[in-house]
């Protein structure tokens, strides 16, 4: 339910706040008084597309607030529209937001203090609320919304239908998917054999192992620096086991006289026997370390390409990386999944037999669903184009003829395989058209008026602007009877001239034009009961209210609240 409006620099319009209730909102005022432009204004907040005439004279900027309080019979509905957008209401309520600057003519737009674009706006809004006025009736005339009216209309078993269809259409997706893969043209298929071929072949050719990239790169970071590794060695070799200098010995050899002497003291002295043992060992040790240098310095000097070998063997396997995935794991992942694919491919006759014949079934099932689908809508269309036909009349269009043309497309969506266009004959003998082309504004609102008189809609508030358009006496009455009726079940806001109307309002605001420092300003006022009377007495006799006028707008008002009253 929209409980809150705030309009600022709109037009005349400087400052406007309104607090609707629930039922029926009726806004009156004379002509030129600023009804349209909170029309305007509502449908800026709403994403509507609009200029910098928009804002008032001399203002920076407009701005358009807007509080949706969301009741418990449309809070599942529009939580889940909300979500789709990466949305949702806070708190049971939502908060529109949309300024224009003067300066540039762009617009920023909040949903509940997030900024989104003009476009999630628009998207956001349409869970929340309908406009229906002489410029406004997108829903009305869009053949894809008319098509979801009718499958509202036609209820739940439809809509497990087409959810079934969806599954069915990615079902035939998937399996037409594998079965292209599998055989496309003759030499698509020939040309992938042999892509797929080459590319394992390569693969399987590198003889790729596990673990010996980290062994090359440390490697080869070894081998970088070849030169100090064999000349630090080389060192380490002499000085333990190989020649020094004239007149010197080496570690080994200095350690195994040092050993002679040792074992002379422990001779003499048998406790430094440990000693000596510990002597005898560090003398094996090092004997030990002084071979594995000499085969380590060997190592170095055996193959003087091993560092080229080594770089050549990591571009390859960097090269493969880079092509099928950057890691040495994808790279495997690919060469397996390459020898499945050609595995299929190369024996895939019976594969593809298998998948033609389920792709038939497929196409069975989606055609006999969407039969079905087609003949709840063609029962449901009827249905609707009797009772909208019957509201029609009493709804001032005594002759039309209203009908839903539902056709059949060639392709299937999830929708199923038709389409629906609502259609209109306005008087007899005339030929019936879409309605997108013969309607006027004041039809259009009528017909949608009559639309949701037996339609359970999930919008909580719609929005009639002049819906009284061509109407007058008995019409009159049977369109405000109307528009309560639909009030009791969600919340409607109506700009209106006739006082029948104005009489069946739950709330009543006046939109009044006056002078205030020179300037002009639109102002917008809930009207207490009297002055409720007061409005109905203008709109029924215009400019000079008098006492007859005045007692015939209470019987009006005492009529409405008795007629309400009974239908409550």
């Amino acid at each position: 339910m929209f409980t809150n409006l705030r309009i600022k620099n709109v037009a005349l319009i400087e400052e406007a706040e309104v607090n609707f209730a629930a039922g029926l909102n009726v806004l009156s005022g004379e002509t030129g008084a600023g009804k349209s432009i909170v029309v305007d204004s509502i449908n800026f907040l709403l994403g509507g597309r609009t200029s910098r005439d928009l804002i008032r004279a001399g203002a920076d900027f407009a701005s358009v607030e807007g509080v949706m309080d969301i009741a418990a019979p449309f809070y599942d509905f529009v939580k889940e529209g909300l979500f789709s957008l990466g949305l949702e209401p806070e708190e049971g309520q939502v908060m529109l937001a949309r300024t224009m600057q003067t300066d540039t003519g762009k617009s920023s737009c909040k949903i509940n203090g997030r900024t989104v674009t003009v476009g999630i706006l628009k998207q956001a809004a349409e869970f929340l609320i309908e406009l229906h006025g002489q410029h406004e009736h997108q829903h009305l005339l869009d053949p894809t919304k008319q098509l979801q009216m009718l499958d509202q209309f036609c209820g739940d078993e439809l809509a497990e239908q087409k959810t079934a269809l969806e599954g069915l259409l990615v079902k035939y997706k998937e399996t037409n998917k594998a079965l292209k893969a599998l055989a496309g043209s003759g030499n698509q298929r020939e040309e992938q054999i042999e892509i797929w071929k080459f590319q394992l072949e390569e693969i399987e050719s590198a003889a790729l192992k596990d673990g010996e990239e980290d062994i090359l790169t440390a490697k080869r970071n070894r081998l970088s620096g070849l030169e100090k590794l064999s000349k630090n060695t080389s060192s380490v070799v002499s000085l333990l086991c190989g020649f020094v200098a004239p007149g010197q010995q080496n570690a080994v050899d200095q350690t195994a006289k040092a050993l002679s002497h040792s074992a002379e003291i422990a001779r003499h002295d048998p406790s430094q026997e440990s000693l000596h043992l510990s002597l005898v060992d560090i003398q094996a040790q090092l004997s030990e370390i002084s071979q594995d240098y000499k085969d380590y310095l060997d190592e170095l000097d055996a193959d003087p390409h091993e560092l080229e070998k080594i770089e050549t063997r990591l571009d390859t396997i960097y090269k493969l990386k880079k092509k099928y995935g950057g890691s040495f794991e994808s790279v495997l992942k690919k060469r397996d999944e390459l020898a499945a694919n050609l595995e299929g491919l190369e024996n895939s006759e019976e594969e593809i037999r298998r998948l033609k014949h389920t792709l038939k079934g497929i196409s069975k099932e989606i055609t006999s669903l969407c039969d079905e689908m087609n003949a709840r809508r063609t029962h449901g269309a009827a249905k609707i184009s009797d009772s909208i036909t019957e509201n029609l009349r009493d709804l001032g269009m005594q002759n039309a003829k209203f009908f839903i043309e539902i056709r059949r497309k060639t392709s299937f969506s999830p929708q199923g395989n038709c389409e629906a266009e609502f259609m209109i004959s306005p008087n007899p003998g005339e030929p019936a058209k879409p309605l997108r082309k013969t309607a006027s504004g004041g039809e259009m609102s009528r017909i949608m008026l009559a639309i949701k008189t037996i339609m359970t809609d999930r919008i909580s508030t719609v929005i009639f602007d002049e819906v009284d358009t061509g109407v007058s006496g008995r019409t009159a009455q049977q369109v405000a009877e109307k528009l309560m009726s639909v009030s009791r079940t969600r919340q409607i806001l109506c700009i209106t001239h006739l006082p029948q109307i104005a009489a069946m309002a739950d709330t009543h605001f006046l939109i009044e034009k006056t002078a205030r420092n020179e300037r002009t300003v639109t102002n917008v006022m809930p009207l207490p009961q009297e002055e409720m009377i007061n409005e109905l007495a203008r709109l029924t006799g215009g400019a000079t209210i008098t006492a007859a006028t005045l007692e015939a707008a209470r019987e009006m008002k005492a009529q409405a609240n008795e007629m309400k009253e009974k239908t409550s």
